[in-house]
């Protein structure tokens, strides 16, 4: 196989049913926790199948959804994929997924506990308190939201990358929550990417105000996007890595 960016391959598309019904698409991606275990990580609104405000169903059916179809990479075999389906919900109706410790409902991002895992290739993202190489990220500087609008792949189920631009201060935390925004053209579908700074090669800055060279690509994981402002801007939102390692750290 020609050779690929890792992170085409460490975003998943899933797929979220009623009853074996679909109801829609999204993004995932695999997180390990302090402990190294494997969550799956993506919106609290994909799971849920509300929106986060209003708390309506999303789907024109009005479903909820109950499980969730994970196109997993398949087992010694980059390039092929098989579909596993993971339950939402346990036998006496409690959700198996783990919310922030503080902000509970009011975070847009949530761990899932993955067990079917026959045939299973995972390639996760390290502990969220280790998220990449250290360096400087600032407003204007390019991000890649990298996932499936509109259900689409890249070819397989690769994913596709969305690049834009960061668009607010990073430590500055936006409507008092641990968000960030981004400028970039993504879409329904793209809610539970992965948002990266990645840099194939070349020069890179530092925090501490130098810079590094590199002939390989290098990357650092800031956070989970979750959708746009509203329908009329391309300003989308990105929750950020501290956040979601406050969540891992409990699970």
């Amino acid at each position: 196989m020609a050779m690929i960016a890792f992170p085409s391959v460490q975003s998943l598309l899933i797929q979220m049913q009623f009853r074996g019904q679909p109801l829609s698409t999204g993004t995932a991606f695999v997180a390990l926790s302090s402990k190294r275990t494997p969550y799956l990580l993506t919106n609290r609104h994909n799971v849920t199948g509300r929106n986060q405000e209003t708390d309506q169903p999303l789907s024109k059916t009005g479903g909820i959804p109950d499980s969730i179809v994970i196109v997993h990479n398949k087992k010694n075999t980059l390039g092929q994929w098989v579909p596993r389906t993971e339950t939402l919900y346990d036998m006496d109706g409690k959700s198996r997924w783990k919310e922030h410790p503080v902000l509970g409902a009011k975070a847009d991002f949530v761990a899932l506990p993955i067990s079917a895992l026959e045939d299973v290739a995972l390639y996760p993202y390290d502990d969220p308190g280790n998220p990449g190489v250290e360096m400087s990220i600032g407003p204007a500087e390019t991000v890649s939201v990298i996932g499936f609008p509109f259900g689409i792949t890249a070819g397989g189920a690769f994913a596709v990358w969305a690049t834009g631009f960061i668009a607010s201060e990073p430590d500055i935390d936006f409507d008092g929550l641990p968000v960030q925004l981004i400028d970039c053209r993504s879409r329904q579908g793209q809610s539970g990417s992965p948002v990266l700074a990645y840099r194939a090669g070349g020069s890179y800055a530092l925090p501490s105000g130098g810079s590094v060279m590199t002939t390989q690509p290098v990357q650092r994981l800031l956070g989970i996007y979750s959708g746009r402002i509203n329908a009329e801007s391309d300003l989308g939102i990105v929750w950020k890595i501290s956040a979601i390692k406050e969540l891992m750290d409990t699970v």
